[in-house]
């Protein structure tokens, strides 16, 4: 991995914070979907999604701005 390149990073949602309020899939719309209460679901229909580097930002955004505080990023190991 070249020193230029960002480290792969994957989304947890701590479903026992959230509430469905979806701003996370607002910010993140090609990463999640939400279900029918409003809940996100990863489009790839993995528990932890992946971030594409392009979208690290977004996804920075995403868990700085959820008002319940559940989402985290970790490296992708």
């Amino acid at each position: 991995m070249t020193s230029s390149r960002r480290p792969a990073l994957r989304l947890h949602i701590d479903w026992t914070r959230c509430d469905g309020r979806g701003l996370c899939t607002e910010l993140l719309p090609t990463v999640l979907d939400r279900d029918d209460w409003g809940y996100p679901l990863a489009r790839d229909h993995t528990p932890e999604p992946d971030i594409p580097a392009h979208l690290h930002p977004d996804a920075r955004d995403a868990v700085r701005l959820c008002p319940r505080l559940a989402l985290t990023l970790h490296p992708n190991n």
